[in-house]
């Protein structure tokens, strides 16, 4: 269980097909390749022994001790390692270059680049593939001393070297010693490609060299389609860029996380596959992504989603499931991988997602909204799809279900359900209205009423003085701060004002939110949880709606504290101030944005008055692409990462 490193202790970098982890201090411990959700290459972080890992870093041990610092280039994905010693100054930059492609490729290429800025360093590299999470064997071949290829189940990972790397076999594995003087460069490339595919072409420097400035420019020239210009620009740029990170570029579809099997609480058993794509997570996507100017982005999912209503049907019976395969696949199973450890000894490690065939009703209010949300759907496709599933509900939404959170204690009459029942009837209206499309609207406007009268009477609490986790509990529960959001209340209304006070007082512990306490309600799993950020970002944006923005703007800038240190976030936030859970999660970093685009805009009321202005609508915030920053030190400039004198 030794040689972890912390959960957030990393960057992300990733093609928008497949993404890699790499730990501050240049080791690459996470990597499933030629999709999000294919099985794992890398994943050490997992299993230290068995899951494979790729390091590549400046060797500070002895004389050469020193000090490691990792960031981004800022406004992009390129990751860099930096190493500070007595003997000098290196850095090692990481990257896989963007593909907006609709065709899925096999081909995908994860760059590492070393250089010195000043002195000389010495420098390791080593490369321990594990295919199919660890648990199928591989060949090595040797081309020459700088080309090798990894030969596993139905797929070949090269590797391929520049001087003055000469890559040595260590039994199945491969290692590399040498040194770099200043203004020296040398790079590694890594190809993971279908079995007997020919080898890529052999590395250059000066082509190394273009691939990083031309990543650096395909993020910088993404971001000017950004409308944000407030006050936290560099958080709410990294969390959207994080956003496009994790969404698969051949059909839109955005996964939760780029990990599986990350625990919510080390030693637990909370340990999900997040690689998957939940209407929910991603309906909330739309948002932040059409709030930010990403419409392209946000289109890009509302096809997918309309192609999901089309094809019908799910495992439960309904016509939705609650997740699918990037690819739309609506089969998911679910094995525990009892052969690896698991993170710090946090087993079982599972991969796929039992969970795809739970009922949760609140994902057709989700899907409604985030269709509602882009000005296409006059478009005759997908009404027709849509109106039946609104006639379906009609029929079937007064029932329990499993809610949002997926728990394994029991169906309930979740209040968060009925809530987003409400919103998928008001949407379906709006549309039906706007569009002047058919609709038993009569039916719809009357089950929309229903659904709001059963609320107020049953999920609200006259004790308590608040909405409640489902109507048999006086259970709080935090995705109910979503009620003034999707408009079923004002933010300001007493009894969400008094709900508000309620979650203040048993779920926020110093700024951070608890989802809901599992003592109270039981999840059917054992342990215990952190608090969710997800959760946390939402009551910033409950309270900065509600007015009282002194505490709303120090809880967002005290959980910005929480981020790592490059600005990402896991699920939760643990007892010790640790992340936990999968890693980087998507949920986080839209609420994240949303909670800064709401404040934002009270705060700049509150400054210039109500009356100087009309009140925008909530999210939507017009503006101008900010001025880029300066580059980190140490990249003076692009041509910067060219190779210097003596080095070809």
């Amino acid at each position: 269980m030794t040689g972890y490193p912390p959960i957030a202790d990393h960057g992300l970098i990733g093609d928008l097909q497949t993404a890699a982890l790499v730990a501050s201090g240049g080791t690459v411990d996470w990597w499933c390749t030629p999709r999000f959700d294919s099985p794992s290459v890398f994943a050490s972080l997992l299993d230290g022994e068995r899951g494979g890992d790729c390091r590549f870093a400046a060797d500070l041990r002895g004389e050469e001790s020193g000090t490691v610092r990792q960031l981004y280039l800022p406004d992009t994905a390129v990751l860099i390692d930096r190493f500070l010693a007595p003997g000098g100054v290196g850095e090692v930059a990481d990257l896989m270059h963007p593909v907006e492609s609709a065709t899925p490729s096999d081909r995908h290429r994860l760059v590492r680049v070393a250089r010195v800025v000043r002195g000389s360093l010495p420098f390791t590299f080593s490369c321990r593939p594990r295919f199919d999470y660890g648990r199928a064997p591989h060949t090595l071949e040797r081309t020459d001393d700088r080309s090798v290829v990894f030969q596993g189940p139905g797929m070949d990972l090269h590797v391929q070297a520049t001087a003055p790397v000469a890559l040595e076999a260590d039994g199945d594995d491969i290692t590399a010693g040498f040194t770099l003087a200043a203004h020296e460069m040398a790079a590694v490339v890594l190809t993971s490609v279908a079995s007997g595919e020919p080898a890529p072409v052999p590395p250059y420097m000066d082509d190394i060299a273009d691939e990083l400035e031309s990543c650096r420019a395909f993020w910088l020239s993404w971001l000017r389609s950004s409308t944000y210009r407030g006050r936290w620009r560099t958080m709410v740029n990294r969390s959207a860029i994080t956003l496009k990170l994790l969404t698969y570029a051949p059909t839109g579809a955005p996964i939760a996380a780029a990990t599986m099997g990350l625990p919510e609480q080390v030693g637990g058993e909370r340990n999900r596959d997040h690689r998957y794509t939940w209407i929910r997570d991603a309906s909330l996507s739309v948002r932040a992504l059409v709030d930010l100017g990403f419409v392209k982005e946000a289109n890009a999912f509302r096809h997918w989603l309309r192609d999901r209503i089309e094809a019908g049907g799910s495992g439960s019976g309904d016509p939705l499931q609650i997740m699918y395969r990037i690819d739309g696949d609506p089969h998911l199973s679910e094995e525990d991988l009892g052969h690896l450890e698991g993170y710090r000894g946090s087993a079982p490690v599972r991969a796929g997602n039992a969970a795809a065939d739970r009922i949760q009703l609140d994902i057709y209010g989700e899907a409604a909204d985030a269709l509602a949300q882009g000005d296409d759907m006059g478009a005759i496709r997908g009404w027709k799809a849509l109106s039946d599933v609104l006639d379906w509900l009609a029929d079937t939404w007064d029932r329990p279900d499993e809610g949002i959170w997926e728990t394994r204690g029991g169906r309930k009459n979740f209040t968060y359900s009925r809530l987003m029942t409400w919103v998928a009837f008001d949407r379906g209206i709006r549309l039906a209205t706007a569009y002047s499309r058919p609709a038993d609207l009569a039916r719809w406007l009357h089950t929309r009423d229903t659904v709001f009268k059963q609320i107020l009477e049953r999920g609200w609490h006259q004790e308590r003085m608040a909405f409640v986790q489902h109507y048999d509990t006086d259970v709080l529960d935090a995705s109910l701060l979503l009620m003034p959001r999707v408009g079923f209340l004002s933010p300001r209304d007493p009894a969400w004002l008094s709900t508000l006070d309620a979650m203040d007082r048993e779920l926020v512990s110093d700024s951070l939110v608890h989802r809901y306490d599992p003592a109270e309600s039981p999840d059917g799993l054992r342990g215990s949880e952190g608090t969710f950020n997800l959760c946390s970002f939402l009551y910033v944006e409950a309270l900065a709606r509600a007015g009282r923005l002194d505490q709303a703007r120090y809880v967002f800038d005290k959980m910005l504290t929480y981020a790592n240190h490059v600005g990402l976030f896991a699920e939760e936030i643990g007892p010790s101030g640790e992340q936990l859970g999968n890693f980087p999660q998507a949920f986080t970093h839209l609420a994240l944005i949303a909670a800064a685009m709401a404040l934002d805009e009270e705060l700049d009321r509150a400054e210039t008055g109500p009356e100087a202005r009309p009140a925008p609508r909530p999210g939507a915030r017009p503006g101008t692409w900010p001025e880029e920053n300066e580059p980190v030190v140490g990249a003076d400039n692009p041509t910067a990462w060219r190779p210097g004198p003596g080095r070809a």
